[in-house]
């Protein structure tokens, strides 16, 4: 059975996957910016809403980017720690009242203010996790370096990067391979053995993993540098398409969305909705 892959494209017949890479690309930085500008937490839940009914459209299943969920839930969890580790007062210094739920040794207490703070932050990695998948998973490396160049970013950085998304899956798979030779051998990596001894036998797998890249590179590079790549100032792109309608209507929807936050979030000359007062 082949190894499961993560960050990869994965094609399906909807209407995400029909928009153009530009217009992926374009709405993605659109929706990022209306979700980082604003701590409106009326703001947050209808971006949240829009990120959940584009990936319930894109038809990829929750199973299929678990692991980047997985990933971001950890990380989340431990950015919701530090923060208030380092500033457990962040809620009560933003909304200007203080309301103790739990009184803990030291300047620690749990505030329903710095609840409400962590609840926002935990509402922007939501809103921005979903249409970050949906933009790695849904755009076709080649189509996504088109879309760059498209926007003034040179071919050659666009193609960089076609070739760095195209080879996530790669590595993945040379190191099931690797992993399974190893195991093989005699070298276990399974759940029954403790964490030090499987990362401890993990780190094995790198040095051969190493050097099947550097060859496969190596490979890349000259094929490239036979073709004559870079020689030119401009290329086309096999994969670049043609604007159609639902590409004006999902760059309309952004920059509704940005303007809405921008709007709703500034009116009264603060980023932050406090329903303290």
């Amino acid at each position: 059975m082949a190894a499961k892959t993560v960050l990869n494209y994965l094609p399906r017949r909807s209407v995400v996957h029909d928009l153009t890479g530009t217009t992926k690309l374009a709405f993605f930085l659109l929706f990022t910016f209306a979700g980082m500008l604003t701590y409106d937490t009326r703001v947050l839940l209808g971006l949240l809403l829009v990120s959940l009914l584009a990936f319930r459209a894109s038809r990829i299943r929750v199973r299929e980017v678990r692991f980047m969920l997985v990933f971001m839930l950890v990380f989340l969890l431990m950015n919701n720690f530090f923060v208030f580790l380092f500033n457990p007062n962040q809620g009560t210094e933003i909304y200007g009242t203080r309301h103790v739920l739990l009184n803990l040794p030291g300047r620690f207490a749990v505030t329903a203010e710095e609840l409400f703070y962590l609840l926002n932050i935990t509402l922007k990695y939501f809103i921005a996790l979903p249409v970050a998948i949906l933009f790695i998973s849904a755009t076709d490396p080649s189509e996504f370096a088109a879309s760059l160049n498209s926007i003034g970013v040179s071919y050659r950085v666009g193609y960089s990067v076609a070739i760095a998304l195209r080879y996530i899956p790669d590595i993945q798979r040379d190191y099931h391979s690797i992993s399974q030779a190893q195991q093989a051998r005699g070298v276990e990596l399974g759940k029954k053995e403790p964490l030090f001894t499987r990362l401890k036998n993990a780190a094995g797998i790198l040095l051969p993993l190493i050097l099947s890249s550097l060859a496969r590179i190596d490979v890349i590079s000259n094929a490239m540098e036979l073709r004559g790549f870079g020689k030119n100032k401009k290329r086309t792109w096999y994969r670049q398409r043609p604007f159609a309608r639902n590409d004006y209507l999902a760059l309309v929807l952004g920059a509704l969305l940005l303007a809405l936050s921008i709007v709703i979030t500034f009116y009264d000359g603060n980023r932050f909705y406090n329903p303290f007062i």
